[in-house]
């Protein structure tokens, strides 16, 4: 990409009026004392409180950005940037501009995506309520960092940088407070070089409540990072329901279970045979994300996944034909007991012991062989 500057500072704009000429007066003392060669961007996004009128006046290049939403509007300014490299940060004068040379360092280091981390530069009393805190901040980056070999400690800092071109490339979607979540994970999947720089965090400057919905907004990082993690989503939980299912299932076919005072019977191996059903489905959902990945690019998919689907496709139908006839033969046997008591009433504590797995055998087969057809159905290639 030729680029006319090498750094430009993205600030995402709704309603920033009070603290928009505060933040784009220390980004420009910045670039002016740092003798770099770069432009000031503010992505309004609808704002009807003056804001673009500001942004204009104090020497900021104001791109208009329709579509409604934080994300929407800094993946509109990135690409209209001009520049090497983005900084990109809040217009609320909660992020210091004054001091972003750690960030233009790595990115000139070869890094990128650079994400400050609050936790480890300072967060100012009364700059971030204690529920993000203590709580939603922490605990989202950890789930982040679970269910992605990724190196941020602090995934949903304001003030990043990144090698703009980089960051074109992964096509991020998200046009709401989720970006922070996608652009972190996306460049995690796509083995970007990121590192982090401790940077500080201060009370912003408005009268007004910020646009930050903290359970509705939680949830939508949560969600983001749980469907593109589809063995977090779907796998490991599938078959910790399976696993467990089934070895309740199998130890109760033989007789009753008991521990200590309690004792398991037939009515805990219903249950459990529901819930090996039911986690053979989850981890098939999970094999139909990763085939959907595969086909669409909505998450790079690595080799160990593709010979999850190969084997599915290929052999899902045998295993379930078999287990199919195995349930059925179950069935003909308690069918064939019962005649032999000539059709009448019989004792549930042992022909519960035979027909509960043969129920769970034919279910399972059943999906497997529709499932497996269904990553048929996947796997088609279109032109």
């Amino acid at each position: 990409m030729d680029s006319l500057y090498e750094l430009t500072i993205l600030m995402p704009c709704l309603n920033e009026a009070e603290t928009l000429e505060t933040c784009i007066g220390k980004a420009q003392t910045f670039l002016r004392e740092s003798g770099i060669h770069g432009e000031v961007i503010v992505a309004d996004n609808g704002s009807t409180d003056g804001s673009q009128a500001i942004a204009q006046r104090c020497g900021a290049r104001l791109v208009n950005v329709a579509q409604k939403g934080y994300g929407a509007a800094l993946i509109g300014g990135c690409l209209a940037a001009t520049s090497e490299y983005v900084i990109m940060g809040d217009a609320d004068d909660s992020y210091d501009f004054l001091h972003l040379m750690p960030f233009v360092e790595k990115l000139r280091e070869g890094y990128d995506l650079v994400m400050g981390n609050r936790f480890a530069g300072g967060i100012a009393k009364g700059a971030m309520p204690p529920l993000h805190r203590y709580l939603g901040n922490p605990v989202l980056s950890f789930l982040g960092r679970l269910f992605y070999p990724s190196v941020i400690q602090d995934f949903h800092c304001g003030l990043r940088g990144y090698r703009t071109q980089a960051i074109r490339e992964l096509d991020l979607q998200t046009t709401g407070m989720e970006y922070a979540s996608e652009m972190v994970v996306q460049a995690t999947l796509h083995h970007l070089k990121m590192t982090e720089v401790p940077t500080t965090l201060s009370p912003d400057g408005r009268t007004r409540p910020p646009h930050l919905r903290s359970w509705s907004d939680g949830w939508r990082h949560l969600k983001f990072l749980l469907i593109h993690s589809p063995n977090w989503l779907f796998l490991y939980p599938g078959m910790a329901l399976a696993g467990i299912g089934l070895v309740l299932m199998i130890l109760l076919t033989f007789g009753p279970l008991t521990v200590e005072n309690i004792t398991f019977d037939i009515h805990t191996q219903l249950y459990a045979g529901i819930m090996t059903i039911v986690g053979v489905q989850v981890i098939l959902f999970s094999v139909y994300t990763k085939a959907y990945a595969a086909n669409t690019g909505f998450i790079p998919v690595s080799r160990p996944n593709k010979r999850i689907e190969t084997f599915t496709a290929n052999k899902g139908v045998l295993i379930g034909l078999i287990l199919l006839v195995l349930g059925i033969a179950a069935t003909i046997a308690a069918f064939a007991i019962w005649g032999q008591k000539g059709f009448g009433a019989l004792n549930p504590q042992q022909m519960m012991r035979i027909t509960i797995p043969a129920v769970v055998a034919i279910c399972i087969g059943l999906q497997l062989i529709f499932g497996s057809l269904f990553m048929e159905i996947l796997n088609v290639k279109h032109r």
